[in-house]
């Protein structure tokens, strides 16, 4: 293209913004979604939006490491700068070719996020983030450099100037700018450089080696050693302040070999493989853990049936409780802590409400119990990929130095969501079966999204990285460290990559020195209907991995029954009434005792269901000493009945009350015969029925009526809740409706705040509405219905906003204008009085 037909530069990012096309502008602002809230009127306004601090600091720390440092290059050269200096700063003096490679890509990137406009011949960086990231005494650059020559001798006197430039070995000047000036293309001259250096002593050269790649600043005394006023003789060091001296830029680029940092990093960090399994021993090994995840769950409900913890002043477990629950779970605290957050982000668990407010089971858990335990799983690993609650930091501080309990305030972390997707993304890439090493995957994560500035000490990201891998194993979404098939459905990820012919299956814990490249596209997050159709397959794909419940159990002569694999649902609930869990594992152990055998008489069970219930259930026949237990329990079972006086004791047999009232145990209950079969207690009900069962005896408890209180399972449910929003990290990415519509409503108001007008038909300035009197816009108006004109006016809505538009009036009748609305591209009706003023177009405005 010559010269002539080039369309000429860009003098502003509105400009750059104009000429790009709409695909472009999608994915900026697809990149960057706050700068559709709300929707700009023009390009002008999402130009300076692009612009602010906020904006371009949540831009800034998206960027890849690669691109970042790109960016703080541009930081450190001219503005504008031509990409050839900017390819010196990054590929340096040897010309890497990764980094030569990689340049376009990243400055693409750059400029698509509206953090660069201009051609390769005036490239120049936003200038908020030019300030962000421009060394200065106060924030250091990541480059490690300092200011320029021309910067750091700003205050000082011409005449100490004229003598670096004599001492340098260059002629003195007249003014102090061209002596600067000539300083600096003397640092800046890679020949003249070195006869420079190679003159300076060796323990001069020992001073800038130290600063050459940041600080930059040292400190000197007011009479400073001879290897030091070498170098400030010369201006290789330049006095900023009493006592401090700093290397200019170009003097440290020059020892760098051009480099703007030591390291540039244009290749994100492979992700390494640490073992290899067969894709089946991985899937089975998930499975397993996606049953224990299940079972963990609903231990955890079960343990909170009839009311769990109370919930602090402040929100949240008590340290006391977690750890009971813990105990309770046979997990340490911190797992404990995230089976609990899970069970609360699944809309299992919430509190009650009451006055004395605890943590109970939801209705949504008894649905989630009548799902078939695929589907049981796949909600809950669904939920887990949503939350932005973050059990890890559970026992840690915030920022007023207060304990971060589990359920509490405080635990949200918006970029969870996100660090758990991509972590399973990065595993997605790897071939079937392939574990990775932990820190491959975090110095990857790091190399995506680089710590900046004195956030480097707090790796959050890295911290819900590792969590996220431990709790995908713990979930079955990983297996021995591998991403299982049911996990790369919940991805919606492809089918894996297949293994090279040296991944070859390995043991546990073995090491492949190979690193296996993966796909670089990241897989991007799905949305809710997507996510719904991926969980479905997940659970497909995991159903048949799990154990098929079981409707038997194994009675044994020592008043046990062991369940060989998971029991239904109707089984298990029952014998969780029945008899107390001894032990857990692939296989369960049941004990009946005198204390769980009441306890199902209590629930309204006889001896004969029970008894029905053993034969129908057991492979093997009901042991004797198991039928004498049921029926001696049952035969004792009611004979004393508790009620309410505060509270009594009856029994037709006197004796059995003359038994108790003898016994010294029955001291504290408070009691006295009121009648041959009847005993008055100071006691409370519930204290009187513990009392008489601690001394060997089965009370029933009883209605006023008389009848016996049966007690059933499953009774405290909180009020229907449903389960927390996750915390969202800043504006959700627009769809594709709202993307076209903003887009349509961008280009129409600059169409109208750009288009020409003619002289004298009162144009704004600075993008004001145009102001005429009522009389000159109907006029206007009723001639432009006549000749079928464009105008060009200005309008304020109901609610008080405003906005440019250019519309070609149909008619105007009844204080209002029809018009084929230019802006909004459709037919459109105003009325006359909210319209600020009317200008005519150019006749050259098409």
């Amino acid at each position: 293209m010559s010269t002539e037909d080039r369309p000429p530069a860009p003098r502003s990012l509105a400009e750059a913004l104009r000429a790009r096309g709409d695909a472009s502008l999608g994915a900026l602002l697809r990149s960057r979604p706050d700068l559709i809230t709300p929707v700009p009127t023009d390009l002008t306004q999402l130009a300076t939006r692009a612009g602010t601090r906020a904006s371009v600091v949540r831009a800034l720390e998206r960027l890849d490491r690669f691109a970042l440092q790109t960016a703080e290059a541009l930081a450190v050269a001219a503005d504008p700068a031509a990409y050839g200096e900017l390819l010196g700063l990054m590929a340096g003096d040897d010309a890497d070719p990764a980094v030569v490679a990689a340049l376009p890509h990243a400055l693409d990137g750059l400029r698509e996020q509206a953090l660069v406009w201009g051609d390769d011949d005036r490239l120049r960086l936003v200038r908020t983030a030019r300030e962000l990231l421009a060394p200065s005494p106060q924030h250091p650059s990541p480059t490690g450099l300092g200011p320029t020559v021309q910067e750091a001798t700003a205050g000082m006197s011409p005449g100490r100037i004229q003598e670096i430039v004599t001492a340098a070995g260059l002629a003195s000047t007249h003014d102090s700018v061209s002596a600067v000036t000539a300083l600096a293309g003397l640092f800046t001259d890679r020949a003249r450089m070195a006869e420079l250096l190679a003159d300076a002593p060796a323990d001069s050269l020992d001073v800038l080696e130290r600063l050459v790649w940041g600080p930059p600043y040292g400190q000197v005394t007011a009479d400073p050693a001879p290897r030091l006023r070498w170098l400030l003789d010369r201006g290789l060091l330049l006095p900023t302040a009493p006592g401090t001296v700093v290397l200019p830029r170009e003097v440290a680029l020059h020892l760098r070999r051009g480099l703007a940092h030591r390291t540039p990093e244009p290749v994100p960090p492979v992700v390494e493989t640490a073992a290899v399994h067969r894709p089946q021993v991985v899937d089975s090994a998930a499975a397993g853990q996606a049953y224990t995840a299940l079972a963990t769950v609903e231990e955890l409900l079960k343990d909170w049936d009839e009311g769990g913890p109370a919930v602090l002043r402040a929100g949240g477990l008590s340290v006391r409780d977690l750890k009971r629950t813990a105990v309770a779970l046979d997990v340490p605290e911190p797992v404990a802590a995230f089976w609990v957050e899970l069970a609360y982000a699944a809309g299992l668990i919430a509190s009650d409400g009451e006055a004395d407010e605890r943590y109970a089971a939801t209705p949504a858990y008894d649905e989630w119990l009548e799902l078939p335990a695929a589907e049981r799983w796949s909600l809950l690993v669904t939920a887990w990929l949503a939350a932005t609650r973050t059990a890890g930091l559970v026992g840690g501080r915030d920022a007023k130095d207060r304990t971060l309990s589990a359920l509490g305030p405080g635990l949200d972390r918006s970029a969870a969501p996100e660090v758990r997707h991509r972590v399973l993304a990065l595993l997605a890439g790897l071939p079937e079966g392939a574990a990775p090493a932990a820190g491959s995957v975090l110095a990857r994560l790091r190399w995506e999204r680089p710590l900046r500035g004195e956030r480097r000490e707090d790796d959050l990201r890295g911290r819900l990285a590792e969590w996220a891998l431990s709790e995908a194993e713990q979930l079955g979404v990983t297996g021995r460290g591998a991403l299982s098939a049911q996990g790369r459905a919940l991805l919606g990820a492809p089918a894996a990559p297949a293994p090279g012919p040296e991944a070859e299956p390995s043991g546990p814990g073995d090491k492949l020195p190979v690193h296996h490249h993966h796909r670089t596209t990241p897989l991007a997050p799905l949305s809710p209907a997507e996510q719904a159709v991926a969980s479905a397959a997940a659970a497909r794909l995991l159903a048949p991995l799990l154990p098929e419940p079981l409707d038997h159990v194994l009675l044994q002569a020592d008043l046990t029954a062991v369940a060989p694999g998971p029991l239904r649902r109707p089984l298990a609930d029952m014998l969780g009434v029945l008899a107390d869990v001894e032990s857990k594992g692939g296989a369960t152990v049941y004990r009946f005792t005198p204390g769980s055998v009441r306890r199902a008489l209590d629930a309204g069970q006889a001896a004969s269901d029970l008894h029905a219930f053993l034969t129908a259930h057991s492979r093997t026949p009901v042991p004797q000493p198991l039928a004498y237990l049921i029926d001696d329990v049952a035969r004792r079972h009611g004979h004393l009945r508790v009620g309410v006086a505060s509270a009594y004791v009856r029994c037709d047999d006197d004796a059995v009350l003359s038994e108790i009232l003898a016994d010294k145990r029955a001291a504290g209950l408070g009691l006295r015969r009121l009648a041959p079969t009847v005993l008055a207690a100071q006691a409370d009900p519930a204290g009187l029925l513990e009392g008489l069962r601690a001394m060997g005896f089965a009370p029933a408890a009883e209605s006023a009526e008389g009848d016996v209180l049966i007690t059933r399972a499953l009774a405290h449910r909180t009020p229907p809740r449903t389960a927390p929003e996750p915390v969202p990290d800043g504006p959700p990415v627009p769809d594709d409706t709202l993307l076209s519509a903003a887009l349509r409503a961008i280009r129409a108001g600059d169409l109208a705040s750009t288009t020409p007008r003619k002289p004298g038909s009162a144009p704004a300035a600075n993008g004001e509405l145009p102001r005429t009197g009522a009389a000159e816009t109907l006029a206007t108006m009723q001639a432009a219905v006549l000749t079928g004109e464009a105008l060009w006016i200005g309008y304020v809505n109901a609610e008080g906003a405003a906005s440019q538009r250019v519309v070609a009036p149909i008619r105007v009748e009844g204080g209002f204008v029809t018009a084929y609305d230019h802006t909004a591209d459709e037919v459109r009706t105003y009325p006359l009085h909210r319209i600020t003023g009317v200008a005519e177009l150019a006749d050259d405005a098409g």
